[in-house]
């Protein structure tokens, strides 16, 4: 007896996703059944969703277009934003991948652009990051024979390095001698700090005194500076530095007067010092923390209240951090990274140290562990001013795609209607309209749309030439579609609901809009959607040329005009290849789903 109690096997929703996607797993009917059971709308779907080239180019189509529109609400652009210090970063997410063999021996952390160097409590060196300047500059190849080092400093491109004999090494990029250490240095052996600053070093002895080399050109420094014999701790920002002596005050190092040397008054007792690219820090007896120098709206002087005592205080590149007496961090400043936002690890440790540099932090627990925050790294690199290339390929792909897609409209638009008059009227409009379509044929596309982008766009906005582009592209695109809704239209109008059409007295203009072209509407389609990747590459060809949408506004194409260089293409790989790929997909997909189809609405075309 038959157990009609067996329960039917289940498909995954995986597998009904895929069925429904390629059209597999279904008993395929013949021609003559389709035509009895379904419509016409229903066999083109059947026949474009069992073509799976043309699936997949729609569904990866599909993703990069969901990408690219909905991204850009998450990941901001800000066309504004710069950063030097962040110059043709490699891919990566390693800026902050501590080595796991420092884990609770941590001795020094000193944190550079797009890397850190760190001394464990044994004397050895450890370093991750981008340590890579050059093709041949290296800041991995460090100098041999230092012994056991005892203090470490990570500058822009060059290291410092101090071993427990009181010896300073240096490395990295000499092109200001900032790692030719003097052999009145070499020769003091009771050096005991060491600051690398940008294109600079300075070193500290037992006694209070301060020793310079490198670019004092830069670097706003006076050798015989009042408080020599004073110092107990230095700090650098990218142009000037700051001292703090042995009876607790903050003073200026240089000889010029400027935003530095405004000291704020009644600062007291000061216990620590720190500085950022640009401004200065001091803490005092009290916990009180002063900033000052050139304070902007990264909010480097917007000082948090903080209900317990500061003890010390830790400097970035647009950031502070600092610890108060019962091991918490606080943090204020440019959060562009996260490097302003302690996490709740953080809080819920007892830190006993915090190393702050550029955007990374690393803070030590009264156990030894490091815990760390900031930024860990671009996925795609960054680009020659700093830029993340992940965020200007999804903005920049969300306005090449709305060119592209505003140009097919207006393209279409004129298209169908020269066509379907054309081909409907006849006799002279036709002739004239032909005419037309010749000329804009005849013009040469590429040349005639850099003539009127550098004619017109020189004297608009960045806004008003992106509407131009689209215009262009509009303009110069139509003719192929009108010529084929023109023969299409010449087929139609012979055609027996035609003439019924014009016997009732229908207007003629209403035979060709509502009655002819929903019947070559297929065509249009197929047509529209190969032009749609057509205005892609001719946007990103335009602007690769330079006469497209110009920076900073970023679009594929001029992302890859900003890497048309010898040395990018040799050196910095990543700022070509990721753009090249996307766009090399985006086209590829859009001219397999427009095939796709093709294929579906006219299936006697693949026999041809």
């Amino acid at each position: 007896m038959e157990n009609n109690k067996t329960p039917k096997k289940r498909r995954s929703f995986l597998k009904l996703l895929f069925i429904k996607a390629f059209g597999t797993g279904e008993k395929k009917l013949s021609i003559l059944e389709e035509e009895q059971m379904q419509g016409p709308i229903k066999t083109i779907v059947k026949n474009f969703t069992s073509n799976k080239l043309s699936m997949t180019g729609l569904i990866v189509f599909f993703l990069i277009f969901a990408t690219v529109i909905i991204g850009p609400f998450f990941v901001k652009l800000d066309l504004s934003y710069t950063e030097t210090s962040q110059q043709n970063v490699a891919p990566g997410r390693d800026l902050m991948d501590i080595p796991s063999s420092l884990q609770g021996k941590v001795a020094e952390i000193s944190v550079g652009p797009t890397y850190t160097v760190a001394v464990s409590t044994e004397g050895q060196l450890y370093m991750w990051g981008k340590t890579k300047i050059t093709n041949t500059l290296n800041l991995k190849y460090v100098p041999t024979g230092m012994g056991k080092i005892k203090r470490i400093s990570a500058g822009f491109d060059h290291i410092l390095a101090l071993n427990e004999e009181g010896q300073v090494f240096a490395w990295g990029s000499d092109r200001q001698k900032q790692c030719e250490v003097p052999e009145e240095i070499q020769g003091l052996g009771n050096v005991v700090d060491i600051v690398a600053g940008y294109q600079c070093s300075l070193v500290l002895t037992d006694d209070g005194k301060t020793y310079f080399f490198g670019n004092d050109a830069n670097n706003d420094y006076k050798n015989s500076h009042a408080y020599q014999g004073q110092i107990t701790k230095i700090a650098a920002t990218s142009d000037a530095l700051l001292g703090l002596t042995k009876d607790g005050q903050a003073v200026y190092l240089g000889r010029q007067t400027n935003s530095y040397t405004n000291l704020p008054e009644n600062m007291g007792t000061v216990v620590d010092i720190a500085a950022t690219a640009s401004t200065m820090a001091a803490v005092n007896s009290d916990g009180k923390v002063f900033v000052w120098g050139n304070l902007s709206e990264r909010g480097e002087g917007k000082i948090p209240e903080v209900s317990e005592k500061l003890v010390s205080i830790e400097g970035g590149r647009y950031h502070y951090t600092a610890v108060t007496e019962s091991g918490k961090v606080v943090a204020w400043g440019f959060n562009n990274f996260k490097q302003s936002e302690v996490p709740a690890a953080v809080n819920k440790s007892n830190i006993v140290k915090v190393y702050t540099g550029s955007y990374q932090n690393y803070a030590i627990t009264d156990n030894g562990k490091v815990l760390t925050w900031g930024l860990k790294g671009y996925f795609l690199g960054s680009d020659e001013l700093g830029r993340d290339i992940l965020n200007r390929l999804i903005n920049g792909g969300k306005m090449s795609m709305t060119i592209g897609a505003l140009s097919v409209v207006i393209s279409t638009i004129i298209g169908v209607a020269i066509g379907g008059i054309s081909g409907f009227f006849g006799g002279r409009i036709d002739i004239v309209l032909q005419r037309i379509v010749e000329i804009v044929s005849g013009l040469p596309f590429l040349p005639f749309a850099m003539i009127l982008s550098a004619l017109l766009g020189n004297s608009l906005t960045s806004t008003q030439r992106i509407y131009l582009m689209m215009v262009i592209l509009g303009l110069l695109n139509w003719p192929s579609l009108s010529r084929l809704v023109r023969a299409q239209v010449l087929s139609e109008r012979e055609k027996e609901f035609v003439t019924a059409a014009k016997a009732v007295g229908v207007k003629q203009l209403s035979i060709v809009f509502k009655h002819i072209l929903p019947n070559v509407v297929s065509v249009i389609i197929v047509t529209a959607t190969l032009d749609f990747a057509t205005c892609m590459l001719t946007e990103a060809t335009l602007s690769y040329l330079g006469f497209g949408v110009p920076a900073p506004q970023p679009t594929w194409g001029n992302m890859l005009y900003g890497s048309n260089n010898s040395i990018v293409i040799q050196s910095f790989w990543w700022r070509w290849v990721f753009t090249s790929i996307i766009l090399g997909i985006c086209v590829i997909c859009i001219n397999l789903t427009g095939d796709g189809l093709r294929d579906a609405i006219d299936p006697k075309s693949q026999e041809r």
